[in-house]
This record gives C-alpha cells, sequence and structure tokens, in this order.
C-alpha cells in the first residue's frame, strides 16, 4: 500500500480529517506526526478520535495510535463500505466535522448510506448544523452530491445530547463547480436560537442585527429549544442570493454581552455583502476537497485564510490536482482547482 508522511503541526484538525477523507477515496494510507502540535491542547482530542473512527469504520481501515491526546497517527484505508451508521462524540464535540470527514467516502460509494451522528450540532469553531444543511450541502449539490440532513435535537457545549441524521445517495458523478458570482440578493434572515436560557437574550441580540443589517421584524426569529439539554445559544444569519446561499454563526459565551455577540456577527455579515466575492471564508476551504476530487473547480472569495492554504496543500499530496488563488481587488480572490 501507498503510504504519505504528514505533518500535522501547520494546522489543526482539519488537515487529520482531510487526511482521512482522501485516504479512503483514494486507497493511499498516511502517516500524521505533530498532530495538533501548535494548539493550546495538542493532539487528538474525544472529537478528532470520533472522526477517525468513523473513516475506520466506514472505509474497513486499520488505525494505529487512536488514543485521547495522541500526536501521531497511522492509517491504513481498505474498502469504503455503504451503511447505515451510528456515531457519538461522547461529549458536545462536533457532529458535523465528523460527517463531513466520511461523507466523500460515502457519496462514492453505489448504495446509499444512513448516519446517525450524537454530540455537539452549534459549537464554536465548527460548522453549525444550520450551515451544513443551507450552505455546504447546497454547494455540493451543485458539484453532484446527493446528501440530506435533518436535526432532531440540538446539542451545544458543554452538555451536548444532539442528533442528526444524514442520508448520503451513494453513486455520485462528480462536476466541475464554479462559484464566482452569488448574483442578485434574495433575503436576508437572523434566528436567534436560545436553550435553557432567558429570551431576552435572544430578543437583544436580534435587535443588534436589525439595526446593523437593516432588518425589519419578519427577517427576525427567536426560537427556544425544547427540551433543553442544557445551556446554549447560537445567533444565525442566512444571506441567501440567486445563485449562492451563505449562513454566519456566532455564539453566547459566558461574560460576553448578547449585544457583543451579535456586532461581531453583523460586521462579518457586512464584510461579506461589501465583497463581490460569491463564497465565505468558512466555505471556501471546504469547497477545495470535492472540488479537487471532481478535478477542478473554481470559486471567489473575499480571504485566503491559513485554513485554506494549508488544506490545499495536503490536498496536492494525494490528488493530482493544482490549487492557485489569484487576487482580483483586495477583498476579491479567485481560487482555481485544476487536473
Amino acid at each position: 500500500m501507498d503510504m504519505i508522511e504528514l505533518d500535522g503541526s501547520a494546522g489543526g484538525g482539519q488537515l487529520l480529517r482531510t487526511a482521512l477523507s482522501l485516504s479512503l477515496c483514494t486507497g493511499i494510507g498516511f502517516t500524521m506526526q505533530h498532530i495538533r502540535a501548535k494548539r493550546s491542547r495538542p493532539g487528538l482530542m474525544r472529537q478528532h478520535l470520533t472522526a477517525v473512527n468513523a473513516a475506520a469504520a466506514v472505509g474497513r481501515a486499520f488505525v494505529h495510535g487512536v488514543d485521547l491526546g495522541a500526536t501521531s497517527l497511522r492509517f491504513e484505508p481498505g474498502q469504503p463500505t455503504a451503511g447505515d451508521y451510528r456515531f457519538a462524540t461522547g461529549t458536545a464535540g462536533s457532529t458535523t466535522l465528523v460527517l463531513q470527514t466520511v461523507l466523500p467516502a460515502l457519496w462514492r460509494c453505489e448504495a446509499p448510506s444512513r448516519l446517525v451522528l450524537e454530540g455537539g450540532t452549534h459549537n464554536p469553531l465548527a460548522p453549525s448544523a444550520d450551515f451544513i444543511a443551507d450552505s455546504y450541502l447546497p454547494a455540493l449539490r451543485r458539484i453532484g452530491v446527493d446528501a440530506q440532513l435533518r436535526l432532531e435535537r440540538h446539542g451545544f457545549y458543554p452538555a451536548g445530547g444532539g442528533v442528526l441524521h444524514a442520508t448520503v445517495a451513494g453513486g455520485a458523478r462528480l462536476r466541475h463547480g464554479v462559484f464566482e458570482s452569488r448574483g442578485e440578493l434574495q433575503s436576508l434572515r437572523a434566528t436567534a436560537l436560545l436553550s435553557a436560557l432567558s429570551a431576552s437574550i435572544g430578543q437583544r441580540e436580534l435587535e443588534v442585527l436589525g439595526a446593523r443589517l437593516g432588518l425589519d421584524e419578519s427577517a427576525l426569529e427567536l426560537r427556544s429549544v425544547r427540551p433543553a439539554i442544557g445551556p446554549g445559544n447560537a445567533l444565525s444569519v442566512q444571506v441567501r442570493h440567486s445563485e449562492h446561499c451563505e449562513t454566519f454563526t456566532g455564539h453566547g459565551e459566558r461574560g460576553v454581552k448578547a449585544e457583543q455577540i451579535a456586532a461581531r456577527l453583523a460586521d462579518e455579515v457586512r464584510g461579506y455583502l461589501d465583497s463581490p466575492a460569491c463564497v465565505g471564508e468558512h466555505l471556501a476551504d471546504q469547497l477545495l476537497l470535492p472540488m479537487a476530487l471532481a478535478g477542478g473547480g473554481a470559486f471567489t472569495t473575499a480571504v485566503i485564510s491559513e485554513h485554506l492554504s494549508s488544506n490545499a496543500r495536503l490536498i496536492e499530496k494525494f490528488l493530482p490536482v493544482e490549487i492557485d488563488w489569484q487576487p482580483i481587488a483586495p477583498d476579491h480572490w479567485r481560487v482555481t482547482v485544476a487536473g
């Protein structure tokens, strides 16, 4: 079996998840050293262990070094197999990151698959379930992937307890996707999601978003989670254009005022609206892998993040593609994936 040696110190858990996905899709094994070496808590955390174990289950893989806190790992893939899978992070670790890890292998299988994922659904530093359902999966459909997501129960840090259901059609025939223009603005909506917290927190957040983004009351929604497993607050803004939909999320923090959470999110949304770029910062690096598996694609984005650049260089180690980016304007870049 072909093996690649990788250095995980240049990024966080995303490099490991990308390597797992590509290993399953290419049949190339890998060893990774210095996993998350520059993070405050280096090595594998629980949600990373779940992603590794999920990849191993889907791909009938051999793994050495799957221990909490481990900084090195060896992964030898087998044959990915469609089926019904259930994965639990055991804490509020992100269910969506586990889903993104195994999704490419499953869409390449000829038969459909169903997944149940338990843990966090709205976590800081991870895509929210809303982002996956409203932005990520619709973008993948334009590339040729048929997958659906349903949220059964919300899960917030630290209690967790969320449940997601995903279905993957299998047999995907990927095509080159181009996301260069987002088209005309169709709608802008904000939602404050609260679990075991006062409704006044969400009301204050929505007041700020309404004022900052020029939204009337019909575009502002306050939702309470029932039953509430633990306290949590997620604030999201959906920006829908005729050609593309972006979802931006902020999370309540202990000791940080609701108005500050909303103001930060409003600034992020405003930055996107003020740029002519189609794809937001977070979706940008997540589109690289499916585009590389398709053999090509392109998109415009406002910023080239460290996540995007490190992810691009890792993808090039597994696949015969070149990923490049060129500036069009100070807040407008064109990223190309070429086979």
